[in-house]
This record gives structure tokens, C-alpha cells and sequence, in this order.
């Protein structure tokens, strides 16, 4: 389920908890994540929203993937999304994004990405996933990968599905 395009209004306020000191070896971790979410946000029309973002560890994410979805281990991003409208004043509450260190400084090493670049990605893919977006069937798949590579260069960064991007930023 895609979300309906809303009309202009205020930017999603983000919440960003540092739940591992794994994070400080990044400096620009919130700006990085705070663009990835605004950017997303912005291209999906979607405003008067909130997200959550944890930035955790391999060893607690490894805990929310076994209990929520049945999977032994560490994975990059969880996305958990809330449910119900917007009530009121208030704003319509999207859900979290989990993001563990250590997973996505492997990823980094081995495929030769940038860290911000890669975070930005799966900040980006976790908020699709928290408006309705899944990639289950092929078709699934390409329109949310399109939907990145778009966000990705509003970010003025590399197209996650094309040529890794050589660097050590």
C-alpha cells in the first residue's frame, strides 16, 4: 500500500536515540539521518509526521529481528510502523526505524560504500517500509528501488543499486 500524496505542511519531527556509544565513531550520523528522513518525506509529500529512529547494536537488533520476525541474527534495519490517523493537533505517528552499527560498518567494508551513504540508504529504505512500501514481489521491489535511487539523489548521493561507491568517508 502506497501512501496517498498529503498537501504541504510542516516536516516530520524526528526523534533519534543513540542506544550504543558504537555511533560517536560517526559525527554526522543525526544530520545524516534527519536529511534521509526529511528528503524521503518531502519527495512522498508526507508531513505533519513523526518517526523514531534507534541507533543500536548488532547484539540488541539481533534481539528484535528474533522475537519479530523470527530470524536468528543481526540485519541492518527493522522498520516497525505504527497504525492509526492523525488525531487532532497531533501528529500521525509512522513508527520506528532500528539501525544496528556494527551490521552496517561490515556492509560498508565489504561492498566498499561510504557509512553516511549506506545509512542514508537503509534510513531511506526503512521509511518506505514505515508508509507502506515492501519489496515481496519483483514488482514490489523495483518501484521501492526506484523510489531510493530518487530519494538517494535529492541527497545528492549514489544510487544504492548501481556501482558500489568506492570510498572511506
Amino acid at each position: 500500500m502506497k501512501p496517498a500524496p498529503g498537501r504541504p505542511g510542516p516536516p516530520p519531527h524526528i526523534d533519534i536515540h543513540m542506544q550504543s556509544p558504537l555511533w560517536k565513531a560517526q559525527p554526522m550520523t543525526d544530520k545524516t539521518v534527519r536529511n534521509a528522513i526529511l528528503a524521503a518525506a518531502s519527495t512522498l509529500s508526507i508531513a505533519e509526521s513523526e518517526v523514531s529512529i534507534v541507533l543500536t547494536d548488532d547484539a540488541s537488533i539481533a534481539k528484535l529481528n528474533r522475537g519479530w520476525r523470527g530470524v536468528d541474527g543481526p540485519t541492518n534495519v527493522l522498520s516497525f510502523p505504527a497504525s492509526g490517523p492523525k488525531t487532532g493537533d497531533r501528529a500521525r505517528l509512522l513508527g520506528d526505524i532500528v539501525l544496528a552499527y556494527e551490521t552496517l560498518a561490515r556492509e560498508c567494508e565489504h561492498e566498499k560504500r561510504v557509512f553516511l551513504h549506506h545509512l542514508a540508504h537503509l534510513t531511506v529504505h526503512g521509511f518506505l517500509h514505515l508508509v507502506g512500501y515492501d519489496h515481496q514481489t519483483d514488482a514490489q521491489a523495483k518501484d521501492m528501488e526506484r523510489l531510493e535511487s530518487k530519494i538517494m539523489a535529492r541527497l545528492n548521493m549514489p544510487d544504492p543499486y548501481l556501482a558500489h561507491d568506492l570510498g572511506d568517508a
